[in-house]
């Protein structure tokens, strides 16, 4: 297995002492251009056809730092992100995130991993949402972690990078289409979420989870969803897995959904799974989302107890 960083840190430093006039393509061809093939699958233009068009650059400012905004009077930020000690436990949370796929006799199709840290946008209203911190890894070979840099996201990146290697290897197995529908996001937000808590504690767990009450859960969330499993199109799904605020701000319509609703109910929705059948996080992260709802039937009757942490 190879796991390689790309350390953002530096090519932030070279951004910010750029000129004006060389920031962009400095940006583009050194920090996106190593996930060209993930950029692909995701038809996102590396460069866009007509001025001021759609391309990498525009898609990677919706959340993070834009190139004219990586300056040195955003040093301070880098400096947070620049510890030989930060990169050290990113990437050994990645190894054995993965690593323990293997020893659990899951042998991963994909050898080859790409993992960057990349410092968020301050205006971006999904990530103050989040509390901060947030990331990508539903592209096998290809992790991303996204903060704004402070003392409470800096020790949850880990957290967030686990969250993300759990996606990273169901859809090496789980085939992803225009077909998913809202019960395999739900299932795969919860395998995710309950795999980084067994990697570090519920201490850990994502504000996705955290913010979302029993009532809530219970009343509000689980019986709507339950109705909402085949749906399909993300511009559908979104609402529900999200939650209406997040779902506005992507211009999809809202459905009286709370923060996060998806998360929070299939983070719970797992724990109720992998008790009752005696499986591991590992045999259940590589399980197709039907088998599992199949066998979660009495989760949507049953009240789900949140135990303070």
């Amino acid at each position: 297995m190879n796991i390689q960083s790309l350390r953002s840190d530096h090519i932030y430093q070279k951004v910010a002492e750029a000129s004006p006039e060389e920031k962009l393509e400095l940006f583009r061809n050194e920090m996106m251009a190593p996930f060209m093939k993930q950029l692909q699958i995701q038809q996102i233009p590396f460069r866009a056809e007509a001025a001021n068009g759609f391309d990498v650059i525009t898609f990677n400012s919706m959340m993070h730092r834009s190139p004219d905004q990586i300056t040195p009077q955003i040093s301070s930020e880098i400096g947070l992100i620049s510890s030989e000690s930060f990169w050290l436990e990113c990437e050994r949370t990645v190894k054995k995130s993965l690593l323990l796929f293997e020893e659990h006799d899951i042998n991963l199709p994909v050898s080859d991993y790409l993992f960057t840290i990349q410092l968020g946008n301050p205006e971006s209203r999904v990530l103050v949402i989040n509390e901060g911190y947030s990331g990508f890894g539903g592209i096998p070979g290809f992790i991303w972690g996204t903060l704004l840099p402070n003392e409470y996201t800096i020790p949850r990146m880990k957290v967030a990078l686990a969250h993300e290697c759990n996606h990273n290897v169901r859809y090496q197995f789980i085939q992803w289409d225009h077909s998913v529908n809202l019960g395999e996001l739900i299932v795969s937000e919860g395998l995710a979420e309950n795999f980084a808590t067994f990697m570090f504690g519920e201490e850990f767990l994502g504000p996705w989870v955290t913010n979302t009450s029993a009532e809530t859960l219970n009343t509000r969330i689980k019986p709507v969803l339950r109705e909402q499993l085949q749906l399909t199109g993300f511009d559908q799904i979104a609402p529900y897995l999200y939650g209406d605020e997040i779902a506005e701000l992507q211009n999809f319509k809202p459905v009286n959904m709370p923060y996060s609703a998806g998360y929070a109910c299939g983070y719970y929705l797992i724990q109720y799974y992998l008790r009752k059948t005696g499986r591991t996080i590992f045999e259940a992260t590589i399980t197709p989302a039907d088998q599992i709802l199949d066998e979660v039937k009495g989760f949507w009757d049953e009240e789900t107890i949140i135990h303070s942490l």
